[in-house]
């Protein structure tokens, strides 16, 4: 029988879960794991994993059944080690499209907060007091601002949808990218040295690779407008947190909106937290009802596959060409 197991989640329930065990006959069992050991003792001759944040280490590979499949409850798959996936044959899947307008709504509310105070004004009156806007000064008309977008994939070209009517000129760095296709949503491919000269605001769409790894470094931030702004709903690895703060200090950025760092948790006693000119949440861009419903519909649906033995739909690595010989 196909063992199928559930590492960590955050749903409310798991009917598609159960579903899809049904559907293929399987034994579903569900787990709520943190540390490598109990993952690997959760995956211990697993067929089909969904895994939400669980470490998926060389370790836990070793462990699964052969030919295994793991799926990968989101877009990123940071805590899955591809290299040894594809060295044991086992295939890792993501789910790239399940939420991101709600990504991509979260980005522009951020960059909307920033770029017209919201949060400054709102503090004061909060206090009992009143304020002079130019106090706050400069707050720039949105055709005066340029959004710089750091990745144009499914997320990048839906916040350049959402910044047009706002009339905001946009530029984007994506080396994959080509200018006819993100034409079409109003962006100009330029480099990146001149992404970070030319920005009020970056916001961050790019996967954490070795290339782009605290790509937001103390070098690139001193190449930014004064009183600039960054807004990352991708990755925590894309930025320096230290540099961010210390940017902050000077003026050289006039304000954040992170919505993910590096490590997660935040540390309690980093700055970023009380930092006045910081707008965190935690995690939660991906998130709304139906974000959720799409996510578990989709990984599931891909667990039906992988253990119908179907060409899966959202494949991340190459494991047939890796596999061990029998």
């Amino acid at each position: 029988m196909i063992r199928m197991v559930v590492t960590d989640h955050i749903f409310a329930d798991l009917e598609h879960e159960r579903a899809a065990a049904r559907t293929l006959g399987a034994a579903l069992e569900t787990f709520n794991v943190a540390t490598e050991a109990e993952t690997i003792e959760a995956l211990r001759g697993a067929n089909i994993a969904l895994v939400n944040f669980a470490p998926v280490t060389d370790a836990v590979l070793e462990v699964m059944a052969p030919g295994a499949v793991i799926v990968r409850y989101g877009i990123g798959y940071d805590n899955v080690d591809l290299e040894a996936a594809d060295a044991r044959g086992i295939a890792v899947c993501n789910v790239p499209d399940y939420g991101g307008d709600t990504v991509a709504d979260h980005a522009v509310t951020l960059a909307l907060m920033l770029m017209r105070k919201i949060i400054h004004f709102d503090r004061v009156l909060a206090t009992g007091e009143w304020i002079s806007p130019p106090v706050l000064a400069p707050i720039l008309a949105s055709s005066q601002t340029t959004v710089g977008l750091l990745g144009t994939g499914r997320i990048g070209l839906a916040v350049a949808r959402r910044l047009q009517p706002f009339g905001f000129k946009v530029l984007a760095f994506d080396p994959f990218a080509n200018q006819e296709h993100v034409g079409e949503y109003g962006i100009e491919l330029v480099s990146l040295d001149e992404l970070f000269a030319q920005s009020n605001l970056i916001s961050l769409h790019a996967p954490a690779t070795p290339e782009t790894h605290k790509i937001i470094n103390a070098a690139n931030l001193d190449r930014m407008r004064p009183g600039s702004f960054i807004v990352n709903t991708a990755r925590g690895a894309l930025i320096d947190q230290d540099a961010v703060l210390e940017a902050l200090g000077s003026g050289q950025l006039a304000g954040v909106g992170l919505d993910v760092f590096d490590p997660e948790p935040l540390p309690r006693d980093h700055g970023l937290r009380t930092h006045p000119n910081a707008i965190l949440t935690p995690h939660a861009a991906f998130y709304s009802e139906q974000s959720l419903q799409n996510l578990q519909r989709l990984a599931s649906e891909e667990a039906i596959r992988a253990g119908r033995g179907e060409n899966l739909r959202c494949l991340v690595n190459r494991p047939a060409l890796n596999a061990p010989s029998a």
